[in-house]
Parts: C-alpha cells; structure tokens; sequence
C-alpha cells in the first residue's frame, strides 16, 4: 500500500511518500505526478520518503522516470527524508543520488532552488 501526498508550494511540487513503492504501486508515481510534471511544466520535484518502509527496484526507476522529466523542463530533483535504513540503502545502491540531490528536509530545498 501507497499513500500519495503532494503540495504545489513556491514553484516546487513537494510528493510525500509513505508505505511500500514496488512493482505494484509504482505505475502511481509514474504516472499521477509524470502528467503532473510534464502538464504542469514544473521544474522542481521533492521526494519526502520519511515514512517510506519499503523501496524496490521498480520504485526507484518511478523516480528516476520522474527526474528525467524535470530534467527535460530544465529543472532539478531532490530527496529527502532517508531515515529508513533499508530504504536509504537500496538507494544508495542503486546510485538514484548521482541523479537527484538529497537534502536533510523539505525545508533545505528553498534555500537550495531560488525562484
């Protein structure tokens, strides 16, 4: 199961992420904010998965299909909230951070991304 939370604030669309992102529930990632992204031209996207207790292959490449979008709309991706220790080490492994930058909270992005 996946809980969706997403904010438009300031330019940045904030996707909150809690529960398990797998095979099943990555089509949700990749297509409720992909059409956000590319229908909205929003430049900006942040990962909060501080309550993410599980992430796999699938879910990884969901994110990164969204940060090719930002990229293509001249934009930058980050993400923030890797408490989870399995989840910060599936995606340390996965090298998903040499795409998308991390940031300590939501917070720290606007002090990042001047608008």
């Amino acid at each position: 199961m996946l809980k969706v939370n997403m904010e438009y604030r300031k330019g940045i669309l904030f996707v909150r992420l809690d529960g398990t992102l797998n095979a099943q529930t990555s089509t949700k990632i990749e297509e409720e904010i992909g059409k956000m992204l590319i229908d909205g031209g929003i430049k900006y996207l942040v990962f909060n998965i501080e309550n993410l207790i599980y992430i796999d292959m699938n879910g990884i490449n969901a994110m990164l299909k969204n940060n090719d979008v930002i990229c293509k709309n001249n934009g930058k991706s980050f993400i923030c909230g890797l408490t989870n220790e399995l989840v910060k080490r599936r995606i340390e492994n996965s090298r998903l951070l040499n795409y998308m930058s991390e940031t300590s909270n939501e917070l720290g992005v606007f002090n990042i991304v001047s608008l």
